[in-house]
């Protein structure tokens, strides 16, 4: 069975028991389709507005946000809904709503250099670990060569 012999309706009279085939194969496919679109677009969308919502719940005072409108400033308060920044040299405070804040600039800061330290400390022990590898072989040549020397002698 091809998809379009599928997609196609049954014919009349001659459709008795086919009819009912096609008719369970098209539930299925509406359900695998239902599937594939729930993994492929819901669930993701759900994940990313959870780790937004985890991402205001945790702005503490202190720390440096931007807004969706695009405005930077450094948390002064923070309440159950509502935050005060203060932004710019002359420190003009704002009250905002938590929905507002885009990203957690500090958050994001902080996050980027244990990312940076960890590839750091990884290269540190890949490196450590040729130079070892390095002075084994170096020293396994010295054994084979005296190995040699006594052999010639």
């Amino acid at each position: 069975m091809n998809f379009i012999n599928l997609m196609a309706p049954t014919g009349g009279a001659a459709g008795g028991a086919g009819g009912a085939a096609g008719g369970s194969s098209m539930i299925i496919m509406m359900v695998a389709l239902f599937a594939i679109m729930y993994f492929m677009m819901i669930r993701p969308q759900k994940k990313k507005q959870k780790e937004e919502q985890a991402m205001r719940d945790n702005v503490q005072i202190g720390d440096e946000i931007t807004t969706i409108g695009g405005i930077i400033g450094r948390v002064v308060t923070v309440k159950e809904d509502s935050l005060i920044i203060e932004t710019g040299a002359d420190r003009n405070k704002m009250k905002i709503t938590k929905w507002a804040v885009s990203a957690n600039n500090t958050a994001n800061e902080k996050a980027e250099a244990e990312r940076q330290a960890a590839k750091e400390a990884a290269e540190a022990a890949k490196k450590a670990k040729m130079e070892e590898a390095a002075d084994a072989s170096k020293a396994k040549r010295k054994k084979t060569k005296k190995k040699d020397d006594t052999f010639d002698s």
